[in-house]
């Protein structure tokens, strides 16, 4: 494994942090490359200019994102990629919210340097890891939903966003430069996929995910 060239797009707008993933995957892989973006539009435009990044160590909280909305994006955008989510929340609802979305790792960001080496070669060698001391449960009754969640594509996710914060059709239409007919067309069908009948009922149901931290990403498509 040390001998592979693999390639690390690490997600974190804090350099002092990033810094310190860089050096736990330089001294982990020989001639690894490592990207580094600090909010949601460099990561989305770094992983389409490189499609052959082996994995995102993806923090939560960036410029443009906050709870799961980065997560539920880059899984919808960029499905083939893996991610590990990096995070100083270690509740373990969260935990499991993430691995529910599709992550294949979750990494608190207190663990110790050498865990966090441990926990991303699981994952490059293709497992998953959640934190061994950390009772992550089972499926609860918002399992379903974020499922229905995470089969939205990237502009119905940008969409639901977007009517979280309030914005009407009009307005959402100025911002991801479209006609107001496209987005009545993916409010219909956030309603379908989410098993809703109003838009009020789809930002209640995103809300019970997200703890009202939804917040619009700008990125393009």
């Amino acid at each position: 494994m040390e001998n592979a060239r693999y390639r690390f797009l690490i997600a974190d707008d804090h350099p002092l942090f990033r810094g310190a993933l860089r050096q736990a995957l330089e001294g982990m892989f020989e001639g690894v490359v490592i990207l580094e973006s600090g909010s949601v539009d460099e990561m989305s435009a770094a992983l389409a200019e490189d499609e052959d990044v082996d994995l995102v160590l993806l923090d939560l909280n960036m410029p443009g994102v906050r709870g799961f909305s980065g997560l539920l994006f880059l899984r919808a955008q960029f499905p083939a990629v893996p991610v590990m989510v990096v995070s100083a929340n270690e509740d373990p609802v969260a935990i499991r919210r993430c691995m529910e979305i599709g992550a294949s790792g979750f990494i608190p960001k207190s663990l110790p340097i050498e865990t966090i080496r441990g926990a991303i070669a699981r994952v490059i060698e293709g497992g998953v890891w959640t934190p061994p001391d950390v009772d992550i449960g089972s499926r609860d009754e918002n399992s379903d939903l974020t499922a229905r969640l995470a089969s939205l594509t990237p502009q119905q996710v940008r969409v639901l966003m977007m009517l979280s914060e309030g914005l009407l059709n009009k307005q959402i239409a100025y911002e991801l430069s479209v006609s107001e007919a496209t987005v009545k067309a993916h409010v219909s069908a956030i309603l379908q996929k989410l098993g809703v009948e109003s838009r009020t009922q789809a930002v209640i149901a995103a809300s019970r995910i997200e703890q009202g931290q939804w917040q619009a990403l700008t990125a393009t498509a």
